[in-house]
């Protein structure tokens, strides 16, 4: 029986000058293993089968000196000539079966695998573990067969959760492009409760690292550490969060979520269309929020570290965009900053849904905001399966093709995959965390005459995100901004001297400014304007 392994930090080893530079391997296998790596693999697969024992033989002595497994990639005549802790083997090198016989029991055999099929093929055939990958284009690989992604990654784990007993129970590590930016995100995004990732196999991040040690602590922190955007875990079925999460007590939280909102004035940035940003900083500023209005990526480092919220709003999808969208997402990620993605017209196009391919893949969204059509177009290309997107015209929803339970299943399954919330708007508002899911009615016909009345919503879903990150609790916070929203147009639509679209729009602002302010000051008429229902799986 092979030895029982911590593969939660494993070192994989490149020897290119692209990568290694001109340092001593054997130093940068030390170095790694000081700082917190519990598991080496040895992959060159230049040198010839000599140097490459004498290379072999002395990672063998740093790891035992250290207590760290060492296993060779591929070369199986190289771990019988050292002695180690076994082999990892690819889809085209020996099969497991041939490798058990020649390493007998006790050695160490993973195998990489890049789908389900893959999978099974070598937990049948006897691997003690699977690499699964790869995750992200990396240069280190130039046979990449596919992109996994964190999708690609959930569903064999999934997949591997509802077979055997041995399926179950194989440890796994994925492999491909991980470091410090993303390695919580694949950990986050890729759980699944009955079978969570053992590990993470990185290379570049620690082996062309400058500081080697200081590299791999800080990997092995952030393995050990939830995300900064996850200030509490999404609840489960069964956790006393949802047990307790009343329809009630939603609406009953929506006055302080608000007050909240008012007394922090929270950032609220937006990378949205020219087209509505006057009028989405109009609505910030209505809602207690405090806009900025900027689509230059490079800012937001900056601008993430004053606490706020991001929008991003595919609007005006260019390449130049999706850079900056990429650069923003990526820093209010590392800063733990709410992120609101608005994918407006996503699946009116090829280049939108490859734009939006690119973002999934980018970032953490702790809000994913869209119409019907919108919602659809990105749960398919996130991979939620047996839900096909109907093809969107324009930036408009179009007419439903979904009833309300449709609806609230659709969000339930794509929250439940990306971890986060997701709203569908429309006559009746969708919202869900992937385990409570509500209706919510309110607002006004006009909503949806006036352009970037959507698009305003995202706005105020960042700033409500921002301002009540100290609950933890994303849905409330999204509810309550909502909420907020609706009462607001219902109070513009009543309005004498509001004749149609065109008066409404300051109507709507006014009433954002007014109704807030009658709610933090607790006249409770506004709750006769909102309907909040529960909607359980069927």
């Amino acid at each position: 029986m092979a030895p029982v392994v911590d593969y939660s930090l494993y070192l994989v080893t490149d020897s290119t000058a692209a990568i290694l530079g001109q340092r001593d391997l054997g130093y940068v296998v030390s170095e790694a293993i000081l700082g917190g790596v519990t598991l080496v693999q040895y992959r060159d697969k230049t040198i010839d089968s000599g140097a490459a024992i004498e290379v072999a033989k002395k990672l063998l002595s740093i790891c035992n000196e250290h207590g760290v497994p060492l296993l060779i990639n591929d070369r199986i005549d190289v771990a019988l000539a050292i002695d180690c802790a076994g082999v990892h083997i690819g889809q085209d090198d020996m099969d497991v079966v041939t490798a058990r016989k020649l390493l007998g029991p006790n050695k160490i055999i993973g195998v990489t695998a890049s789908s389900v099929e893959e999978a099974d093929k070598a937990v049948r055939g006897g691997a003690d573990y699977l690499g699964i990958g790869t995750i992200f284009a990396t240069p280190t690989k130039a046979n990449t067969k596919s992109i996994l992604g964190v999708h690609g990654l959930r569903d064999i784990l999934a997949h591997l959760s509802e077979q055997s007993e041995t399926h179950h129970h194989i440890p796994t590590v994925c492999i491909g492009g991980i470091n410090a930016s993303n390695l919580q995100r694949v950990l986050y995004q890729s759980f699944t409760p009955s079978k969570p990732l053992d590990g993470l196999a990185i290379v570049s991040a620690i082996v062309a690292a400058p500081d080697v040690r200081e590299s791999s602590r800080q990997l092995r922190r952030l393995i050990r550490t939830p995300p900064p955007w996850a200030l509490l875990p999404i609840p489960t079925e069964h956790s006393e969060w949802s047990k307790t999460a009343s329809t009630q007590a939603l609406l009953d939280s929506i006055p302080l979520a608000i007050r909240t909102v008012t007394e922090k004035k929270p950032i609220s940035h937006n990378m949205t269309n020219f087209v509505v940003q006057n009028f989405a900083a109009n609505v910030a500023l209505s809602t207690g929020a405090s806009p900025i209005m900027s689509t230059n990526g490079h800012e937001a480092p900056d601008l993430a570290a004053l606490a706020g919220g991001l929008v991003i709003n595919m609007g005006t999808a260019t390449p130049t965009s999706l850079e900056n969208w990429i650069l923003a997402v990526t820093a209010y990620n590392a800063a733990g900053a709410p992120v609101i993605l608005d994918p407006v017209g996503c699946g009116a196009t090829a280049p939108r849904r490859a734009t939006l391919r690119d973002l999934l893949a980018a970032g953490y969204y702790d809000v994913i905001k869209g119409n019907e059509s919108e919602i659809l177009t990105v749960a398919r290309v996130s991979g939620v399966a047996g839900i096909e997107a109907i093809q969107q015209h324009g930036v408009d929803s179009g007419a439903s093709g979904l009833d309300l339970d449709g609806k609230a299943e659709v969000v339930r399954r794509l929250a439940g995959r990306e971890r986060n919330v997701v709203v569908m708007t429309g006559v009746v508002d969708v919202v869900s965390d992937g385990v409570r899911t509500y209706a919510v009615s309110g607002g006004h016909e006009y909503l949806g005459m006036i352009t970037g009345s959507g698009c305003s919503l995202g706005t105020v879903l960042a700033a409500f995100l921002a301002g009540n990150r100290g609950t933890g609790d994303k849905l409330a916070a999204a509810v309550a901004g909502i909420a907020l929203f609706g009462v607001a147009a219902k109070r513009a639509g009543g309005r004498e001297e509001v004749r149609g679209p065109g008066t409404f729009v300051p109507a709507f602002l006014d009433e954002l400014f007014l109704a807030r302010k009658d709610i933090v000051a607790g006249d409770e008429v506004w709750k006769k304007m909102v309907d909040i229902q529960a909607k359980v799986p069927s």
